[in-house]
Order: structure tokens, then C-alpha cells, then sequence
């Protein structure tokens, strides 16, 4: 069984008696004199000692996991902590941990990863900002928008969001773009993406963008998407699976577009490939929905010119 200590007086008798000790509170010097050498001399020579101060609380459940997984006989962990400065959470923070926590514990995440070739979308792209004459320049970023778009057009049942009353299945795909900014990650929302095209989705990106850095976004600027995108692929992140943007029941994670070695026509060549990963909701979305979509979204960047007709 587990017993919590009573105090000092106490501690002698109980580590003499005990096949598993578990240090539930931080090491520090009011601390230090609960477990000194002398104390831990006491302890039964198969018993184990496990410090489970992380900050993070652990029950019963989690401890005997720990002895069932492997019974660690006779060790004693590290319970130093090195120091550290706090920094007090923001509201954004707080709200962040609370809706990730929420997707993680509710919505039961599966995923899906495709390999998009870019050769065509990056020189449709340099053609478009070449004949844009500087009044707008086109990124990668701005053609995923517009193909996740169109692709959530083809395949609607990807467009959907849970709600205990329902599935609701969105009209228009309103695209929520994960922005990274100092105060935390917030998704800036291009409405109606399907019906817009590529000029006005690259002017509101970088509008909204601006806006998340400077903390400006209004809240109908940020709520109420129906599917989301989050791109580190300008980090060099290869591939990654995201955290569902609850309710919605979809989000994209775009990786970075490199060079590869792929087969064409039953002989190596070399093209640039995106990997991407669909995080689904398994409550709302079923695995072939999501391959659907997938399919349609590569078939959108290998073919471009088809998202613009």
C-alpha cells in the first residue's frame, strides 16, 4: 500500500518498513534533513527510491505502472532540481495548455502523412510573383491555404467540426493558420478561402499575421474556423503531427519542401517533396475521409494550375 508520511519523527520507522519510497515534494533546504544519508541508510536493501517532484502530480495508478513496467530494486534516482527562473503563465499561455490538454484528452487523434512533389507549385508560384511586379508576392504558405481550401471543397466531409449535439459540416472552408508570435500560438482565420484567390489570400495572411505579432487581433479574427493549418516547414521541420484545433476535427501539418530522390517512370529522379500529416478526430472523421482529402489536396499542389480554375 502507499502511506503518506507523518512527519520527521516518523520517516526512520517508515523508510525501515517500506518496499517503495516516493519523494513527492520538491529537494530543498527545508527539506534537505527528511532524507539524509543517515535516514536513507535505514531503507530495506531491495526498496526503492524514486523522486516523482517534477512538477507534475503522480497517484497511485501512475506509481504502480512505474513497478509494473520495471521493478527498479536498490536504485536511487537524482531528486536535485537545477535552478531555474519562473516565469508566471500569461492568459494566452493558460488558455493554450487548457485547449491542447482538452484536445488530447478528448478528441481521439489519428494520422495520416502524404508526400507532395512542389516542382510545379514553385514555378507557378515564381511566374505568378514575377508578373505581380512587386504588388504582391506569392509564399508557399499562400498556395497550401488556397489548396486546402479547394481540396476541403472536393471532399467536404473533411470540413466538419464535433460537437456533442452533432456533427456540424462547415459551408465554407475558413482556414485557421497557426501563427507563432511572443506571446504565444494563435490561428488568424482566412474566411471563405475557397472563393478567394491567391492575391487576397497573401495580402490577409500577411495582415493577420502582422496583426497576431502585435497582439491586435480582434476575436472574430481568430475563432470559429472549420479547419486548420500549421506550417514549420520554415524551420527545416521535415514532418510532425499537430494537436487537433478542437471543435474543429482536422488539422494539416506542413513540413519543409527538399530536395529527394524519387522514381518516375521506373527511373531515379530527383524532385523537391513536402510531407504532410493530417491530424484527424476519429469522432468525426473517418480514415478513408481523411485519405480523400489528402489525395485531393497533393493532386491540388502536383497540378496546380487546377486550384486556380
Amino acid at each position: 500500500g502507499f502511506t503518506s508520511l507523518g512527519g520527521p519523527d516518523d520517516l526512520g520507522r517508515q523508510l525501515g518498513e517500506a518496499d517503495f519510497v516516493a519523494i513527492c515534494c520538491q529537494w530543498t533546504p527545508e527539506t534537505n534533513h527528511l532524507f539524509n544519508a543517515e535516514r536513507l541508510a535505514l531503507m530495506k536493501p531491495d526498496s526503492v527510491l524514486v523522486n516523482v517532484a517534477r512538477g507534475e502530480i503522480i497517484d497511485e495508478g501512475a506509481l504502480l505502472n512505474t513497478l509494473q513496467v520495471g521493478r527498479l530494486r536498490g536504485v536511487a534516482l537524482d531528486v536535485y532540481e537545477g535552478e531555474f527562473e519562473l516565469q508566471p503563465l500569461t492568459t494566452m499561455r493558460k488558455t493554450i495548455a487548457r485547449r491542447m490538454s482538452e484536445a488530447k484528452r478528448e478528441a481521439p487523434h489519428f494520422y495520416l502523412t502524404m508526400d507532395c512533389e512542389l516542382d510545379a507549385l514553385l514555378a507557378l508560384r515564381k511566374d505568378l510573383n514575377a508578373q505581380a511586379d512587386g504588388a504582391f508576392k506569392l509564399s508557399v504558405n499562400d498556395l497550401v491555404i488556397k489548396a486546402t481550401a479547394v481540396a476541403l471543397m472536393k471532399v467536404p466531409d473533411a470540413n466538419v467540426g464535433y460537437g456533442d449535439e452533432g456533427i456540424r459540416h462547415y459551408k465554407s472552408a475558413d482556414i485557421s493558420v497557426a501563427v507563432a508570435s511572443e506571446r504565444g500560438l494563435i490561428t488568424p482565420v482566412i474566411r471563405n478561402a475557397n472563393g478567394k484567390g491567391l492575391e487576397a489570400i497573401s495580402k490577409e495572411m500577411r495582415e493577420l499575421a502582422e496583426k497576431a505579432s502585435a497582439g491586435k487581433l480582434m476575436p472574430e479574427e481568430y475563432q470559429g474556423g472549420s479547419f486548420s493549418i500549421s506550417n514549420l516547414g520554415m524551420y527545416g521541420v521535415k514532418q510532425f503531427d499537430a494537436v487537433i484545433n478542437i471543435p474543429q476535427a482536422c488539422i494539416l501539418a506542413v513540413g519543409a519542401g527538399e530536395q529527394r530522390a524519387v522514381v518516375k517512370d521506373g527511373a531515379l529522379a530527383i524532385a523537391v517533396v513536402m510531407s504532410v500529416t493530417l491530424s484527424v478526430d476519429h469522432r468525426a472523421v473517418d480514415g478513408a475521409v481523411g485519405a480523400r482529402f489528402l489525395a485531393a489536396f497533393r493532386g491540388l499542389l502536383e497540378d496546380p494550375m487546377t486550384m486556380l480554375l
